[in-house]
């Protein structure tokens, strides 16, 4: 008979509790990108120097820019907060808190690391290559409008990943890593170059070991779809070495779905179970997640399922939601949980993060996880 959601998830904070004391040696890598983020509200009414109404929708900023059309328009942007950002350092950060020796190497600031990274660099070994790139979030409670300053990641390249770290640590780093992370391919132009040079140069040279490759592609909808054929060849490549995890959001999933020739029939929403197994089987890798707003599915060469999330129709952050739920599915696989309870620790630790705006250790995770807020439709 199967498990309730309930079963589920008091069987995932059993683990986790249980797990508490083996994470500070359980080592994770993860890379390569590195932002800072201004979390932003755009103003609809001034009330007045202290007070005013937000826009509460993207659609609503949308009518009023549509209505400016030949016209001009301004619009006040309020900072509510300056963090770190990307989204490996996100992930990283996530990891870091619930417990994991977590390496984390990208643009987080050189030569000198930037200040919005300093507590990360408390929490995590960092090793900085180039500079952060800069990201304006506007947020709303149906969305959120990310607006990306980029010309530094073209720092992030084989080069400098090899000057700045050294290719005998680069190595050594590699080969004690339970999970390595590599996040964001979108953004970073020479991402596709930095697998291929890891693949032939870097992964040889690690003793056998279980290993977990997690990688986020993150909104490939700018790139070409011969980009994404290429890097998804690619990234097949790497299940030679471990066992590989794509995740994807839901936009990102029927993006993928096209690129690989995957019809999706009805709402692509209800279809991410039966989608996460065919681009799997497609691409030949350990497993595909996908992580709409209200839940998850993934899916394995011998299994799948999906898992509602206890979504909150008005988060503190949204921003970073999804790289939370990575970190938290990615510990459940490293640490043995099921299928089903991985996911529960994804939208667990994703949905604890939009609460309170931070990072849950895995205490918190597995208490949280004990009295799961209910899926809100």
């Amino acid at each position: 008979m199967p498990l309730t959601r309930q079963q589920i998830c008091e069987s995932a904070g059993r683990k986790l509790s249980a797990a508490v004391p083996a994470l500070a040696s359980m080592r994770a890598l993860i890379g390569l990108d590195g932002f800072v983020d201004e979390i932003i509200a755009v103003v609809d009414k001034r009330l007045d120097l202290k007070r005013y109404e937000p826009m509460k929708t993207i659609q609503v900023l949308g009518q009023k820019i549509l209505q400016a059309a030949g016209q001009s328009s301004n619009y006040e942007l309020l900072v509510t907060q300056t963090k770190l950002g990307g989204n490996g350092p996100i992930m990283g950060n996530a990891l870091a808190s619930a417990g994991m020796a977590v390496t984390y190497i990208g643009g987080l600031g050189y030569p000198a690391l930037h200040p919005v990274f300093a507590d990360f660099a408390k929490r995590a070994k960092v090793i900085s290559i180039a500079e952060p790139g800069h990201t304006d979030a506007l947020e709303f409670e149906d969305g959120k409008l990310m607006f990306g300053k980029h010309q530094s990641l073209g720092d992030i390249n084989w080069d400098n990943l090899i000057g700045r770290v050294g290719k005998d640590q680069l190595i050594n780093l590699a080969s004690s890593a339970k999970l390595i992370g590599m996040v964001n391919w979108t953004m970073l132009p020479f991402m596709s170059d930095i697998w291929s040079r890891l693949q032939s140069e870097i992964l040889p040279k690690c003793p056998p070991m279980e290993r977990t490759i997690f990688i986020d592609l993150a909104d490939p909808e700018k790139r070409t779809h011969e980009d994404i054929a290429a890097a998804l060849k690619i990234l097949s490549g790497f299940q030679a070495s471990a066992n590989v995890i794509l995740g994807l959001n839901l936009k990102e999933s029927t993006a993928i779905a096209e690129v690989l020739g995957i019809d999706i029939v009805g709402d692509p929403e209800a279809a991410i179970e039966q989608t996460a197994g065919a681009i799997r089987q497609k691409l030949a890798v350990g497993c595909v997640v996908i992580h709409p707003r209200k839940g998850a599915a993934a899916a394995t060469a011998r299994e799948s399922a999906a898992f509602a999330g206890p979504f909150v129709q008005q988060p503190k952050i949204s921003t970073g939601a999804g790289d939370h739920f990575n970190a938290g599915f990615c510990l459940g696989r490293v640490l043995g949980l099921s299928l089903e309870e991985s996911l529960c620790a994804g939208v667990g630790t994703s949905g604890y993060y939009v609460r309170t705006a931070t990072s849950p250790t895995a205490a918190e995770l597995a208490e949280f996880l004990a009295k799961l807020p209910p899926p809100q439709n």
